[in-house]
């Protein structure tokens, strides 16, 4: 009779383990041998092989300026080589955007662009550039709306009544705002524009003397970014009746919207975001872009970002786009209809 060997279950399970045990030898052997040819390719051919430079078109200290720092730090990191945030304020922008252009469309020196890029197509007869088609955006860095500030002993305490005013008052009520052309002094015409109150804009040079302006009461209202005025509203000095986006501010969440007034056709939200010179390779956008969704996404750069009124926010190529060419024909059509001359 012929006699039929049975394998025992727990010999079969430990030629099982055994396999497994092999199986898995091997793939990690291969991943770590694997691990470090990829890491050289990368530093080889990938990108960015040396510092990365962003030119900001203002100077330091101001509110692009402290946001990009934020986020340049944390690129370093993300991309494992410097990002240097390099000021070249004057002349609305046109120097840092002429500076970039002149670089190697490679990635190594990108633009900040922002809202007030937008305003310039319009404002200016002749700019130098094209920001839809001298440069290629990569993603938005933030985003923030103004806000509307009287002086705390003011009796206005919400845009109805300041709007309310404006209309009764024959010798309506002064708005005060930043230099002409501003994103901040277009907000104040589109304000006018679409109320039909009876607003007298009063542009400043500079936003402190804007403030102490309000504080005295050489003006009724202003309107400006919240960092400017946001230690005048702590102290009380100073209080902010509505902000300017479509929803409330997360810096101001107590604050209603000017739309929230009943103001629907008036929104104002600007925008800070980075572009790469025309030509730049696709791969060298993806790569920036992801690494900006990255930083954009960690808690403790929104809450730094957040802490200057800033809201952090990434977006694709094609949104920034997009946002640029909406943002040029708005702010055109306000220009135009306040009678602005172009510079």
């Amino acid at each position: 009779m012929k006699t039929i060997m049975m394998k025992s279950p727990a010999r079969e399970r430990s030629g099982l383990s055994r396999r497994a045990l092999l199986l898995t030898s091997a793939m990690l052997s291969a991943g770590l041998l694997l691990g470090p040819l990829l890491d050289s390719a990368r530093a080889q051919s990938g990108y960015p092989t040396k510092p990365v430079r962003v030119v900001v078109p203002f100077g330091p200290g101001g509110i692009a300026d402290t946001s990009l720092r934020i986020v340049a730090e944390k690129l370093t990191g993300e991309l494992g080589q410097q990002v240097i945030v390099e000021n070249q304020p004057g002349a609305g922008g046109i120097i840092a955007a002429n500076k970039v252009l002149k670089s190697e469309a490679d990635g190594y020196t990108l633009a900040f662009l922002t809202n007030g890029t937008a305003i310039s197509v319009p404002l200016f007869k002749k700019l130098p550039f094209d920001p839809l088609t001298d440069f290629t955006p990569v993603s938005t860095v933030s985003f923030f709306d103004f806000v509307l500030v009287t002086n705390a002993k003011s009796p206005f305490r919400t845009v109805t009544d300041v709007v309310t005013a404006a209309r009764d008052n024959e010798d309506g009520l002064n708005l005060g705002t930043i230099n002409v052309g501003s994103s901040q002094n277009l907000s104040a015409e589109l304000l006018k524009s679409v109320t039909g109150a009876n607003f007298a804009i009063v542009p400043y040079r500079q936003t402190p003397d804007l403030l102490v302006g309000t504080l005295r009461n050489d003006v009724d209202l202003m309107i400006d970014n919240y960092a400017a005025v946001k230690a005048a509203i702590d102290d009380g000095r100073a209080r902010a009746i509505a902000t300017t986006g479509a929803a409330r501010s997360p810096a101001l969440p107590d604050v209603p919207t000017v739309q929230e007034s009943g103001i629907q056709s008036f929104e104002v939200t600007s925008w800070n975001g980075i572009f790469a010179p025309k030509g730049t390779p696709s791969e060298v956008i993806a790569t920036m872009n992801r690494a900006l969704q990255a930083v954009l996404a960690k808690p403790d750069v929104k809450q730094r970002m957040l802490d200057l009124g800033v809201e952090a926010r990434a977006s694709t190529p094609d949104e920034l786009r997009a946002r640029l060419q909406t943002d040029i024909v708005k702010w055109g059509e306000v220009i135009a209809k306040a009678g602005i001359e172009q510079q």
